[in-house]
């Protein structure tokens, strides 16, 4: 890739799939033309740290629970998307700084939402810079198990959570697809931002080799 067909690109997807190094790999376009790499966790960090849960309770869901293991996938779930929903401001206040700087910027986050990105996608038009979305998709647990193990040798098994990342990555690629935005399988590693860059420059949306149950919230 030797030159962007964006200036902004979102990259969503759960914990554990592959966003952060797909994102630095397309943030260093080329040589000659460096993108900036926004990880929409720090911002989720810098949020929570200015805020309390008496004031915003939506971002403090999981102030209250010490271990989001006793609590069952679905519970889990829905704190995460509850978070993820409080958070669009932030994603939105993120993207409407960078439309004033002229240099490509990928952002790059678990609580970025495909709502939050279609609105983004608007008002990037309005601006007259293009603003696109990719939701990265990984529908086994056991993967992302893996790929726990690997990131973090020292934290032991982490079953509960990669359950927790998987049942959110449908819920992603369920919202993507209904804004219209595609949806990228993690697997194969190999050729992932090539994947990406094909469904950016794909009109016609998710491009799955598996489809996405179109049930649910």
């Amino acid at each position: 890739m030797t030159a962007t067909t964006w200036d902004i690109l979102l990259i969503g997807g759960a914990s554990g799939v592959g966003k952060s190094r797909v994102a630095a790999q397309l943030a260093g376009v080329s040589a000659e033309s460096k993108g900036f790499l926004v990880e929409f966790d720090d911002v989720v960090s810098a949020v929570e740290a200015m805020t309390t849960p008496e004031h915003h309770p939506a971002l403090h869901h999981f102030d209250s629970v010490p271990d989001t293991a006793r609590l069952t996938v679905d519970q889990v779930l829905d704190l995460q998307i509850a978070t993820a929903r409080a958070l669009e401001p932030a994603v939105l206040g993120v993207v409407r700084n960078r439309l004033t700087v002229d240099v490509p910027a990928v952002i790059e986050g678990d609580y970025l939402t495909p709502a939050a990105a279609a609105e983004a996608i608007r008002e990037g038009r309005a601006a007259g810079r293009r603003v696109r979305a990719v939701f990265l998709h990984e529908q086994d647990p056991e993967q992302i198990l893996a790929n726990y193990a690997a990131r973090e040798p020292g934290s032991g098994e982490q079953r509960h959570r990669a359950q927790v990342s998987a049942a959110y990555s449908h819920w992603l690629a369920r919202q993507a697809s209904r804004h219209g935005l595609p949806v990228v399988e993690c697997r194969p590693w190999d050729g992932l931002a090539g994947r990406l860059e094909k469904a950016l420059g794909d009109t016609t949306g998710a491009v799955l080799s598996h489809p996405v149950p179109t049930l649910g919230p």
